[in-house]
């Protein structure tokens, strides 16, 4: 009988990504993220989650289905139009290992009217995972409690050797930590970081809002790079 899991990661550690130190490891990097991108080096990131603030949902249905009030944290947020989140993944694929991951967090419009034009040749879907918040929003029809996942594999697309827990549900029960209007499950995301990277690996976040993926690379050990153009420190000799 074949086994359907394999126990462990046969993958190599990654640890250093950067072409020279513009930025630094473990801090919130102020930067524009593509900057912070385009600072790694090709093939060495084995993790990146991307959290992009849509523009489209705004664009296409005013303040999308949260109303007025509700919506405006979101909305005074700087926004990414599909040409930018291209750019984003485009580099996001670039500097991923082969057999890499891109944890890509969708809204429900986009989700509706489908990303695959954002998905280069080298990148596949996989998997998604619904984040159940526990925290019901606002909404002119349903109310909106979830988020998506999607899980995105840098070909070759194969499991065995390279995604190491397999106790993860796909839908995953979490309260939202912090005030910031993007805040995300550390919880959930240590347990995927776990999943798909050694100790001592980066990780990357190039937008990384809350720093909630700092937060759970350093729960299991990992090295954190990443930052924000809003939020950050701001290190001299590097571009804004």
């Amino acid at each position: 009988m074949s086994m359907v899991f394999a126990n462990g990661r046969s993958a190599s550690t990654y640890s250093d990504c950067l072409k020279e130190p513009l930025y630094e490891y473990n801090f919130p990097n102020r930067c524009d993220g593509r900057d912070l991108l385009a600072a790694v080096r090709d093939d060495s990131v084995p993790c990146v989650f991307f959290d992009p603030q849509y523009r489209g949902i705004l664009d296409k249905l005013a303040y999308g289905n949260e109303g007025v009030s509700r919506g405006i944290k979101r909305s005074v947020l700087p926004q990414m139009d599909e040409a930018t989140i291209k750019q984003f993944i485009a580099e996001i694929a670039r500097v991923l290992i082969p057999t890499g991951h891109l944890f890509l967090w969708v809204d429900k419009f986009h989700l509706c009217e489908g990303v695959s034009g954002w998905i280069p040749e080298s990148l596949g879907i996989v998997d998604m995972i619904v984040w159940d918040k526990q925290k019901m929003g606002m909404g002119y029809r349903t109310r909106r409690q979830c988020e998506y996942l999607l899980v995105i594999q840098k070909k070759p697309l194969r499991a065995k050797g390279i995604w190491a827990v397999h106790d993860i549900p796909d839908i995953w029960v979490e309260r939202p930590s912090g005030c910031h209007a993007h805040a995300k499950p550390v919880r959930l995301q240590a347990r995927l970081i776990e999943a798909v990277t050694n100790p001592g690996d980066v990780v990357v976040d190039p937008a990384a809002g809350s720093y909630s993926v700092w937060k759970a690379a350093q729960l299991v050990g990992r090295k954190f790079l990443g930052g924000d153009i809003v939020y950050g420190i701001h290190k001299e000799g590097v571009r804004t």
